[in-house]
């Protein structure tokens, strides 16, 4: 989740429409299943790791089973996997990936809670001089929950930066596109910029979701003044509701999933689709939208 609007600035910068996307006006339903299981084998550059099982929340302690079992569910799909938390059993992701050859974005989950967050950069430092890291993610959408200072965010990026010189790993920090325009600062101290493009979240109807992605990113690129760019987060819900033009359906979340898939990989855009499973526990600031984001139901089966 990753829009307010106080916080949407119009970008007027460069076009990146580069791409309209699929013209389904003549897909039958069938059809449609059809194609997106096609574009699902034909492979993702990267899939956000859905870590918890129908019951389980965060602050449970996830085993390593639990994680080798949704691992290798992935493999076959996926290049990289990112995760969000360095603890509570999310530490195995990135050490069963990299057993199983699958490169890892690792995220240390920061919030208001600074013993926590002490718990999640040792984590990250010390994954990273595991040899499990690809690219660290010192912490997710902070700016955007108000939870951190900027101030207290750059803190912890340069500590973990100063940790991991001379590892060549590169450092950021995941936020909505917009919040790298709005702090240059951010740009300055990232090695790679990490932005979340959400449409849905932006209440865009679906024939019109990939053009706006498309224009998140070119914002974010515009803000990442020639660093390289990754969108780290992008999706939509099979189920739960609309959010004024954004419609919940299986067929948008198949449409929406074919598109960024055929546009990431024409463009050679790097892409973490959001999500793998679907996990029940959120529902919380999300709405009961926030269950139906994954790829896999929560059952761990294919949805379509």
């Amino acid at each position: 989740m990753s829009y307010r609007d106080e916080d949407y600035h119009a970008y007027s910068g460069v076009n990146f429409t580069e791409l309209s996307g699929t013209d389904f006006s003549e897909y039958t339903s069938e059809d449609l299943k059809k194609l997106w299981r096609k574009t699902l084998k034909s492979g993702m550059h990267g899939i956000c790791f859905s870590m918890y099982e129908d019951g389980q929340e965060p602050g449970d302690i996830i085993t390593v089973e639990q994680v080798e079992r949704r691992v290798k569910i992935l493999k076959p799909y996926s290049k990289w996997i990112r995760s969000f938390s360095c603890i509570e059993g999310n530490e195995h992701i990135a050490r069963i990936s990299h057993k199983h050859g699958i490169k890892t974005m690792v995220g240390a989950w920061l919030s208001d809670n600074k013993e926590d967050n002490e718990r999640e950069i040792e984590g990250l430092i010390a994954l990273a001089k595991e040899g499990c890291v690809n690219i660290a993610a010192v912490g997710n959408e902070v700016l955007y929950r108000n939870d951190l200072s900027l101030q207290e965010l750059l803190e912890y990026m340069t500590r973990v930066k100063e940790a991991l010189s001379g590892l060549d790993i590169p450092v950021g920090y995941v936020d909505a596109y917009y919040e790298f325009s709005v702090h240059p600062e951010l740009v300055e101290i990232s090695d790679v910029i990490l932005s979340n493009c959400y449409p849905y979240w932006e209440g865009c109807h679906i024939d019109g979701s990939l053009s706006h992605m498309q224009q998140m990113f070119g914002q974010a690129t515009d803000a990442a003044k020639g660093k390289k760019v990754i969108i780290t987060e992008t999706g939509w819900p099979s189920e739960g509701g609309s959010l004024r033009g954004a419609l919940s359906s299986e067929e948008n979340a198949m449409k929406y999933f074919i598109n960024t898939q055929l546009w990431a990989k024409k463009s050679n855009i790097e892409v973490f689709y959001f999500s793998s499973f679907d996990e029940s526990w959120k529902t919380g600031d999300e709405g009961d939208v926030g269950a139906f984001w994954g790829l896999w139901d929560k059952h761990e089966k294919l949805k379509f």
